[in-house]
Parts: structure tokens; sequence; C-alpha cells
């Protein structure tokens, strides 16, 4: 089974057994096929794929048209070649459905499975850190995206397309934000924050303004403002306001996506399992997860915290073997507890004692 988790910033693949044993790994860059189309995306997936059935000492698949015109893989040959039975994507940017149908049928032109199954990565999140279809999850990483679940197949959904959709967080914009506040305290446009020496002392560079210049110039590659968002937390526990402001507004939007998906499922009032992910939340941030359980004590106060800090390719490996346990005497569960075994499990907020 071949799982795929394709996020902003980086792309993971795994080629399992049946049994849950991981067979070979790769990781690449970002997943943006609202950027490059959904074919281009996916073709870029091919070297990940065959640099993971070859650890798995399986053929490495099916070269994409465009490597064999460009001569881009001498090595690829035009035969199609199955690498496994099934593939379980959990896709970044895949947030509408006839984006995740788009990109379903471009994984299967590439003809590395029989079957392919294509989610929103806020799917993977959910199943990582649950055991059961049911729940909800929050993503908090480049960007921020909730899903809610019920048994039936019933799902709470967001549009998830940035401002355009009413969205605010994650990692992206919060860097833009320390920025906005950092070059406008060293203007005079704003009060002093504590973001802007750190920003410049992160980057090696005079003030925060220098960076804007850096980055406007292609001096500094622009995804290199992730490495804000640190900052962004070191500065809020030291006390500095704005900083605090940010990481208190970023804990407002992760519970105003879990209040409204529970609501939408008739769920406030029965004890669910809240999972959160991505990134920003993975890190297990006290400052953050404080927040975020002081407003659901308010507002969903049934709902029960888990941050999932595995990888979330995890996520798609399950959801994969789910799809292969129909037939299995024990439905699968060997398998899956065998995979669930190599990956750190989702942890409590508070944590334990």
């Amino acid at each position: 089974m071949l799982a795929v988790d394709a996020g902003n910033s980086k792309t993971d693949v795994l080629l399992l057994g049946e049994d849950g044993t991981v067979l070979g790994s790769a990781r690449g860059g970002g997943f943006r096929p609202h950027v490059v189309g959904a074919h281009a995306a996916v073709a870029a997936l091919a070297p990940l794929v065959r640099a993971a059935a070859a650890q798995a000492g399986l053929p490495p698949g099916r070269s994409t048209p465009a490597e064999r015109d460009t001569g881009a893989d001498p090595h690829a040959t035009a035969g199609q070649r199955l690498v496994a039975e099934h593939t379980s994507a959990c896709l970044a940017n895949a947030d509408l459905p006839i984006e995740e149908e788009r990109l379903r049928k471009a994984l299967e032109e590439q003809g590395w499975t029989r079957s392919v199954a294509v989610r929103n990565d806020t799917f993977g999140v959910l199943r990582a850190g649950t055991e059961d279809p049911f729940g909800v999850a929050v993503v908090c990483g480049a960007g921020a995206n909730c899903v809610g679940l019920l048994p039936d197949g019933r799902t709470a959904r967001f549009p998830a397309l940035g401002r355009l959709t009413g969205d605010w967080g994650g990692g992206e914009v919060l860097a833009v934000e320390c920025m906005w506040h950092a070059v406008r305290a060293e203007d005079g446009r704003g009060p002093a924050t504590g973001l802007a020496p750190a920003i410049a002392a992160h980057f090696g560079l005079p003030s925060a303004t220098r960076l804007a210049e850096a980055v406007h110039l292609g001096e500094v590659g622009r995804t290199r403002l992730h490495e804000i968002v640190p900052l962004l937390f070191a500065t809020a526990t030291a006390g500095d306001p704005t900083a605090l402001e940010l990481v208190d507004r970023q804990a407002d939007e992760i519970v105003r996506l879990a209040e409204v998906a529970l609501t939408r499922l008739d769920l406030l009032g029965t004890p669910t399992p809240l999972v959160l992910g991505g990134g920003v939340l993975a890190a297990y941030r006290p400052l953050l997860l404080d927040s975020v359980a002081d407003r659901l004590a308010d507002r969903a106060p049934l709902a029960e915290i888990r941050v999932v800090t595995a990888p979330p390719v995890l996520g798609a490996a399950l959801l994969g073997l789910d799809h292969l346990s129909a037939c299995r005497p024990d439905g699968g569960r060997a398998a899956r507890q065998r995979l669930r075994a190599a990956y750190p499990a989702p942890l409590p907020w508070p944590p334990p004692a």
C-alpha cells in the first residue's frame, strides 16, 4: 500500500506491507496543485514513489510522460508497473470535492496502484489521532483547516481557501503578521515589540525591515519566513504583548473552527475527540495549548484534546490499511497496531501529571 501525505512545506511517501510494516519511505518538497496544476503536482511525486519502491526492493513503477520526454530520469522506462495495490493520499490544497477528484484522476493516471483514494490532509490528522471514524480535527501547519466526521460518514468541512473564505492562522500567516508588527515598530507606525530584534538577530540582519527588503529582492527565500514562528512563541513566552496577542488570536481561531464543526455535527453535548495537528500545534507548546484548552472549557467542555506529533503520513497509511482490511480475519487490527507502534502516540492536553 502506498501512503502519501503532501503538505504545503513537505511531502512524505510510505510503502507498506499488508501487515503494516514500513518497507520504504521518501520525503520531498511542498505540494501546491493550486499553483502548478493537479497533473504537474502529482507528477512531482514520481521520484518519491520510485525512491520508496527502491528501498523496498520493488520495481520503480511508471515514469511520467514529462520525465520520459525531457530525459529527466534516464533510468525510467515507459512500461507501466504496479508498485502496490492501493494508494491512500491525504493532500493539502485539496480543499474542495472537485479538487479531490482531479487529484484522484491524476494519481490514477500514474498507474502506481490498482485503486486510489484522495482526501484532504485534515482527514489524515483525524485518523492518526483516533481509532474510530468519529471526531474533529484542527490542522494548524502552514495554514489552518478543520474537519469533523461521524460514523455514518457525515462530515463538517470548510473551504479553506485563505482570506477569501474567512481563514486566518497557520505558519505562513503568523510569520507575515510578525513581520507586519516588527517593521511598524521599527519605523514608528506601531508600538515597540521584541519581535523586531528577535527577527533581525535570527537572520543576521540589522533589522526586520532589511529582511523584508531581502525577501522582496530574492536575497532570502520566502519559505524561510517559517523560521519566524518559533521566534513568535519565544517572544510571547518572554511576555511581549504583541507576540502574546498573536498567539492568543491563533488559539481563538483554532477553537472557533472546532466549535463550529462540533455544532454542525451536533456534538457539543457529546464527549468527542478533538485532534490537533500540523507543525504549529504538533510542537506541543504550552502557551498555545493552554489558551486553546481554556477556551474549550467554556465553549466545548466535552472536547477531548489529543495532539498528533507523529508525521501526518501516519494518518494516510492508517486510512490505506482500513481500505485493505475488509477481507482480513481480524479486520486489519494487527496491521494497524504494528504501524502505530512505529510512531509516537497522540498526546493529551493537559499532559498527565
